[in-house]
């Protein structure tokens, strides 16, 4: 007869596995790149065998679109269920949606898959389209969506809003690879705090129809 207790342990056991394969292998992505990442590697530091491994994931590209749909796709949908929603101050919601990137992606972890992404894509096309479908196209989308909220409601300027995502991405997307690279070597230290609160201060005094509004109170990051 077999023992309850141990089959319990064994059925968390089983259920955790997954989560820990995750954990491992984006460390290791983060810490080594998509190329250097080797399953037995990821098997090993999340304590099973690399036969376990297989039992979830059947390569390491497959691994890799686990590891981004855990860790980014969730924000992206609250992100996007707060633009779709909101129904008030255009400025509000942009440092509301910008702070909590940051906070959520940009100051963890998870940013270095960005960096992965960059560095790596010329050689894995198949990977880099991947992210861009399913998390660069999304996030490009709903930054639009948020201008174009505030351009309907006549407090933004009626700009060209897909060229304006652009503008308002690529800053903290260099804030976050630059502490994924030089910050991380201790080369040149930026902080968060001054960085960001510098850029709502200029995005907004740009996206504003009139720039002399008062900004609301934004909560700056730690």
């Amino acid at each position: 007869m077999q023992c309850p207790i141990k089959s319990k342990r064994w059925e968390r056991r089983k259920e955790a596995r997954p989560q820990e394969l995750l954990a491992a292998a984006l460390d290791l992505f983060v810490e080594r790149g998509f190329a250097a990442t080797r399953l037995d590697d990821v098997a090993a530091r999340a304590g099973v065998s690399k036969g376990t491994l297989y039992l979830y994931f059947t390569n390491k590209e497959e691994l890799f679109k686990a590891v981004v749909r855990e860790n980014m796709l969730p924000m992206i949908d609250e992100a996007e269920g707060l633009i779709d929603q909101h129904q008030g101050n255009s400025a509000s919601l942009f440092q509301e949606i910008m702070l909590g990137w940051w906070e959520r992606v940009g100051n963890s972890k998870v940013s270095g898959i960005t960096k992965l992404i960059m560095a790596e894509s010329g050689n894995f096309p198949e990977v880099a389209r991947f992210y861009y479908e399913e998390v660069t196209s999304r996030v490009n989308g709903m930054i639009v969506r948020m201008l174009e909220h505030g351009i309907a409601r006549g407090e933004f300027r009626p700009i060209d809003p897909q060229q304006a995502m652009r503008v308002v991405v690529a800053p903290m997307v260099m804030l976050m690879i630059w502490n994924q690279s030089f910050g991380a070597c201790n080369m040149e230290q930026i902080s968060p705090q001054d960085y960001i609160r510098t850029y709502i201060d200029i995005c907004l005094r740009g996206l504003l129809q009139d720039p002399t509004t008062p900004l609301p109170p934004a909560r700056m990051p730690c």
